[in-house]
């Protein structure tokens, strides 16, 4: 299922980032903390009743600032716009209806997508509804009043949003033929690897970091069987007058890996894995796709007969965190190893689907507690009673035992790997779920 996406847009200092944090905090969503993410997160998972979305947090449009830091907001706003399904307008109560509003509101109706006008800051709905009246003026629609401080107003703003959810986002798709996202920074050679791959200039390769802006879905067919590959434009490098807005170039990748069901994520030989090259990674870790990482540049390395097993390694240690992702050392060049990448694909895409039947699950578990017995806390043991697979894409399991309260990450960890011994699940995460069963039950 792909969630839809909410954009929050509008002026510096209407509280928009207030916004963003109320509802990604535990009273709405439990927001997981992804390595190599958390510390310039701009979007979070959000549940309101039984809908899931995406919000993205954007920087406040200065509709003609010629402040080179607030352009760059600017056009990452314009992002944020562009890869949306709903868009939530914020406005100031306290400011009132001001020049910039209008122009904020110009560029979202150009967008076509669905606006819902929000007026912040209404402490006192008493006193303040004829202020929110105001922004009617702006011509798109009624101004719900809501207090992202306060708390107020919240519910009736989410329902608004979810009703321009379209239903084909809120189901599971019926596109059959595999997805796959291949992200990175600028120049690792995401699009050279489409080109080569569909044996034509599709997509436009050029030097220029961020060429590629817009995600290009492309069909490629191999051995009779057809994949679409989501080409995205990267992750930049930060530098000083960047670095506050750089992290929205994250948005379009959240939104191609979201959509995905493997996720290559590219990595330039000569420079090695970098601090983005591990917040993607995050991201498809948290969202339990599969993962392979394709070293592209390969033919430009000297080599002796150590060098695979030395990058190997270095990998394997910056991100230790994904231990079951696949490594290829390729050329979009040269065509190195290309057609091994359609092979690793289709070898985790399996992997992703496997089903293991209840009974042998539950031997390889008997057999782990045997060679390594389970925690204690005080004089309680951890017994655990049953284990069960409940879904695919990722492979879920559900383990029921006695106090989930002892059942240690490290253990559940050690339960994986043996699960992992048999089945090999490589390529893809495996989640699992920790239940309590009372023992007369």
């Amino acid at each position: 299922m792909s969630k839809p996406i909410v954009a929050i847009v509008g002026r510096p200092n209407v509280g928009k980032s207030t916004l963003f944090n109320v509802l990604a905090g535990e009273r709405i969503a439990i927001v997981q903390d992804v390595p190599g993410v958390t510390r310039d997160r701009i979007y979070a998972d959000v549940t309101w009743l039984d809908k899931q979305f995406i919000m993205i947090d954007t920087g406040g449009i200065e509709p003609e600032s010629n402040d080179l830091l607030l352009s760059y907001m600017r056009q990452q706003a314009e992002i944020a716009i562009d890869t949306a399904d709903v868009i939530l307008f914020l406005v100031d109560v306290r400011q009132g209806l001001v020049d910039d509003d209008f122009k904020v509101a110009d560029m979202l109706r150009r967008s076509t997508k669905p606006i819902v006008l929000v007026v912040n800051k209404v402490d006192s709905f008493e006193k303040l509804m004829p202020d929110v009246y105001e922004f009617y003026n702006l011509g798109i629609g009624d101004p719900l009043p809501i207090s992202s401080a306060s708390k107020l107003g919240l519910g009736d703003m989410l329902d608004e949003v979810t009703k321009h959810f379209r239903p084909e986002d809120m189901t599971e798709e019926g596109e059959e033929r595999p997805k796959i996202a291949i992200v990175g920074k600028p120049n690792v050679g995401k699009s050279s690897i489409i080109n080569k791959l569909i044996g034509e200039e599709r997509v436009i390769v050029s030097e220029i970091a961020g060429t590629t802006r817009d995600a290009i879905d492309t069909t490629v067919k191999y051995h009779g069987k057809e994949y679409i590959f989501i080409d995205t434009a990267g992750l930049r490098r930060k530098s000083k007058i960047k670095e506050d807005i750089e992290r929205f170039s994250i948005v379009r990748t959240v939104s191609a890996i979201e959509r995905a069901d493997v996720v290559i994520l590219v990595i330039d030989a000569g420079e090695g894995v970098t601090e983005q090259d591990a917040k993607i990674a995050g991201i498809a870790h948290e969202r339990g796709k599969g993962i392979i990482i394709a070293v592209n540049k390969w033919d430009a390395v000297e080599k002796n007969d150590k060098t695979i097993y030395q990058y190997t390694a270095r990998i394997k240690e910056i991100l230790s965190f994904i231990p079951y992702a696949e490594i290829i050392f390729i050329s979009a060049l040269t065509g190195q190893r290309m057609s091994k990448l359609f092979d690793l694909i289709e070898q985790v895409i399996q992997n992703q689907n496997l089903r293991v039947a209840t009974g042998v699950l539950n031997e390889i578990m008997a057999e782990a507690v045997a060679m390594q017995q389970p925690p204690s806390d005080k004089g309680k043991r951890l017994k655990l009673y049953y284990i069960t697979q409940v879904s695919v894409k990722p492979p879920t399991f559900v383990i029921f035992v006695n106090d989930k309260d002892l059942m240690h990450f490290s253990y559940t960890r050690y339960i994986e790997n043996r699960i992992r011994e048999a089945f090999g699940f490589k390529g893809t995460s495996l989640k699992f779920f920790i239940r309590e069963r009372k023992e007369k039950e």
